[in-house]
């Protein structure tokens, strides 16, 4: 699929993503809400967003933020180049927020101009940053065949009720009950209908949708086994697992590229060999200068390593073509990219001087990319 295109949802279903963001973070301790608060430089928000954009199929993402951090939020969707998504006003519960952004499609006053009402609505949660695309296309799938479905994880803790003076009263058997974890999907009309017939009581002290599609609409939900990384960000802890993940993802991965020169492109087949047994590694020989489809497809998936191999003849220019694609894609606005530029010399003339230049050359130039956010390293071999 061509960065930028629009993929067929699931079952050709028209789908859009409510994103609840206006919690005021307090088991999290200090003033920063939560979700605001900064991961590898970037607000833990902004990763959520993100993994509902990189799905090609959801049509609209609502963010509902609390009306004191809805410029805040305007100003993160600004920085970081978020498109599709829409910031709503949130109320002072978690259920009253999610109502406002189910509202947009709805309701007029609650939006600038009114978004086409999908057929199914995933709730996420702005908090859990690691969502996959996979585990949001079974729920979607569900959903539309059972109304209400959502993703589930198994206790890893014995559940507990305790007798009014402190005392305890019983315990449930473990294996018997499920963690509620995001994403949830519904068909748009029955959660909305449940919303509507809500009780102030639901409202102001509920947490579970897919409860009130229950209540409310008789709407039993499939259950979805999730994956281990649905978890949700909560207290101090669990903002340094999160960077401690994402340092890890970013690390796992580097593209090989290679021009079609025979003596470049048996470098770059080397190169991918040697590296294969510890990381994830994509190796595509193109020509830099045109628009390759491959190379695209890999940096919409979000790789932040690339080595180049060049021809030393053309090096800087073809590095050059490759922070243009790059930029152009916006993923250096997220983290920094790291780019080493491998000049292949194949001449007779191996003079120091001539290497000093070159050397030179990609200082001045690696300045220059670094104000963009990419981190350009530059390696000269004398190949024979």
């Amino acid at each position: 699929m061509e960065p930028g295109s629009r993929g067929a949802a699931p079952g050709r279903v028209s789908v859009s993503a409510v994103l609840p963001a206006g919690g005021s973070g307090e088991r999290l301790g200090g003033a920063t809400p939560k979700q605001f608060c900064a991961v590898q430089g970037r607000p833990l928000v902004s990763y959520a967003v993100r993994a509902m954009e990189r799905i090609s199929w959801i049509s609209d993402i609502i963010v509902v933020a609390s009306p004191e951090n809805i410029e805040t939020m305007k100003t993160i969707i600004e920085k970081y180049g978020h498109k599709r998504v829409t910031v709503v006003e949130g109320g002072i519960t978690r259920h009253r927020s999610i109502f406002n952004g189910l509202k947009v499609f709805a309701e007029n006053e609650f939006s600038s101009h009114l978004l086409q009402k999908p057929e199914v609505v995933i709730i996420h949660d702005a908090v859990r940053p690691f969502v996959e695309e996979d585990i949001v296309s079974k729920v979607v799938m569900a959903a539309k065949e059972h109304g209400a479905a959502g993703a589930i994880r198994p206790l890893v803790s014995t559940v507990i009720a305790s007798a009014a003076d402190g005392s305890l009263d019983h315990s449930l058997e473990r294996a018997r009950y499920r963690a509620s974890e995001m994403p949830q999907a519904f068909l748009f009309d029955i959660i909305y209908e449940a919303y509507q017939q809500c009780t102030d009581y639901d409202l102001d002290y509920g947490t579970e949708c897919l409860h009130l599609a229950l209540k409310y609409c008789k709407t039993n939900a499939k259950l979805i086994e999730g994956t281990a990384d649905l978890w949700k960000v909560t207290y101090k802890r669990d903002l340094y697992a999160a960077e401690s993940i994402i340092k890890d993802n970013l690390s796992q991965q580097v593209c090989v590229i290679t021009s079609v020169k025979e003596t470049v492109a048996q470098v770059g087949f080397l190169l991918p060999e040697t590296l294969k047994s510890q990381i994830k590694v994509e190796a595509i020989s193109v020509s830099l200068s045109k628009n390759d489809s491959r190379l695209q497809n890999i940096v919409s998936g979000e790789c932040y390593n690339f080595v180049c191999v060049n021809d030393k003849k053309c090096a800087i220019q073809e590095t050059q073509q490759l922070v243009d694609v790059l930029e152009k894609s916006n993923i250096p606005l997220f983290y920094p990219v790291v780019l080493i530029s491998v000049h292949l010399d194949t001449s007779e003339n191996n003079s120091f001087s001539i290497g000093m230049e070159e050397l030179t050359i990609i200082k001045k130039f690696a300045r220059e990319t670094k104000k963009k956010n990419i981190l350009v390293y530059g390696l000269l071999i004398h190949y024979k």
